[in-house]
């Protein structure tokens, strides 16, 4: 059976003074010659208990230099867990603003088209119908914008404008049920409307004659005059050629994470743009 703690505590104190005083009978007999009885029997009784009482401050002695230790440590634990945070959000805000340089650096390319300016303009809103789907962005009329001018991201083209006031624009994306882009499969050159569908979009009027298949690319094909012709639209998930059609359905996802897209750039006619 287990005794409780306090008897423990009270067993050792009561140890502990027997020691003390048989140290202090040992001392104070004094003998000439040699060790008498008496001394010879306080002797051994007392090494025992002067044993227990050493090894007892040893143990406590080693027990409080092990809180201050785990004291320390936990101390030390605690400054090492606020310096892993501060260098996780320190590299966090590097590895975007190197993200970011990446998403304007591929923008700023399109500017080496001969034929367009392009303004860049961050994503402030976005409209969450399940089939309208627009963006507002933070550039108007002021900065040289106009409805139908293109509108792209670095992942390809999102759609065109179709509200603009001086400083604000709403832009049509390409899944939008109302958006239309002429477009053609990258590899057969074959020809084609695409339409939004409210999540991805669809490229119609395809003849069944044509060879499509699943993850053919899909870009503009630059007829109609509002998308440069050889723009990533998206890629093939889909083909039906159902009996009896004319055309097949092509499903296609769009290579635009419109979700995600923060910056975009609207490509201005050199023709169109203000002095």
């Amino acid at each position: 059976m287990m005794f409780p703690k306090k008897y423990w505590t009270i067993t050792l104190a009561s140890l502990l003074i027997l020691a003390t005083l048989a140290m202090i009978s040992y001392h104070a007999v004094k003998q000439d010659s040699d060790t008498g009885f008496f001394r010879k029997l306080v002797l051994e009784a007392a090494w025992p208990l002067e044993s227990l009482k050493n090894r007892s401050i040893k143990v406590l002695r080693e027990s409080w230099d092990r809180y201050l230790f785990l004291i320390g440590l936990e101390a030390e634990n605690r400054r090492l867990r606020k310096e892993k945070h501060l260098l996780e959000n320190q590299l966090g805000r590097y590895r975007e603003g190197y993200l970011d340089a990446l998403r304007l650096r591929k923008m700023l390319m399109l500017k080496e088209q001969p034929d367009t300016t392009t303004v860049i303009a961050e994503v402030i809103d976005r409209e969450h119908s399940p089939v309208f789907k627009s963006i507002l962005i933070d550039k108007g009329t002021a900065h040289g914008l106009k409805t139908g001018l293109p509108v792209l991201s670095d992942q390809g083209i999102a759609g065109r404008i179709t509200e603009c006031s001086w400083h604000l624009s709403r832009i049509m994306l390409i899944v939008d049920v109302n958006s239309n882009v002429s477009a053609m499969l990258q590899n057969s050159r074959a020809n084609g409307m695409l339409q939004g569908a409210g999540v991805g979009c669809r490229l119609k009027y395809v003849p069944k004659t044509e060879e499509v298949k699943i993850g053919d690319v899909v870009i503009s094909s630059g007829l109609g005059g509002i998308f440069p012709n050889g723009m990533l639209l998206g890629v093939v998930t889909a083909v039906d050629k159902k009996e009896g059609d004319f055309f097949q359905r092509i499903d296609v996802q769009p290579s635009v994470d419109f979700g995600k897209m923060e910056e975009v750039a609207v490509l201005i006619p050199r023709k169109d743009r203000k002095p």
